[in-house]
């Protein structure tokens, strides 16, 4: 089984690398706008995951610069993650606001949330 997984793990990213969508061209001023907001976002995945691979590919194609959490490989960040979010299940999108931290879970929804902030 893990051996299956690792195949499909690396078909997975080898398409995502071949197919990778381009991004977003914005006024420099726009974007350093929204790369100021995003920079209170962090995305906590797995690198091979179907689903966070969905997500990382929405980011890149809004042009969006999103710190990507390993909660696979990093014991600290898989322990943010469920201390804060309460489990270990990714993609979860960390978005720290106002001094206020929400955790956000399911890839079409994170997917809905950054389309429509930053069309």
């Amino acid at each position: 089984m893990k051996l299956i997984r690792f195949v499909l793990g690396k078909v997975i990213l080898g398409l995502d690398c071949v197919f990778s969508p381009s991004g977003v061209k914005r006024d420099p001023a726009k974007q350093a706008e929204i790369d100021a907001e995003t920079a209170n976002y962090s995305l906590y995945q797995f690198e091979a995951c179907p689903f966070c691979v969905k997500v990382r590919r929405t980011i890149k194609r809004q042009s969006l610069k999103i710190e990507l959490r390993d909660a696979k490989n990093n014991e600290q960040h898989r322990s943010e993650l469920l201390a804060g979010g309460g489990r270990v299940k990714v993609p979860c999108l960390r978005i720290d606001k106002d001094g206020e931290t929400t955790w956000m879970y399911e890839s079409s929804d994170i997917m809905a949330f950054l389309e429509e902030k930053y069309p």
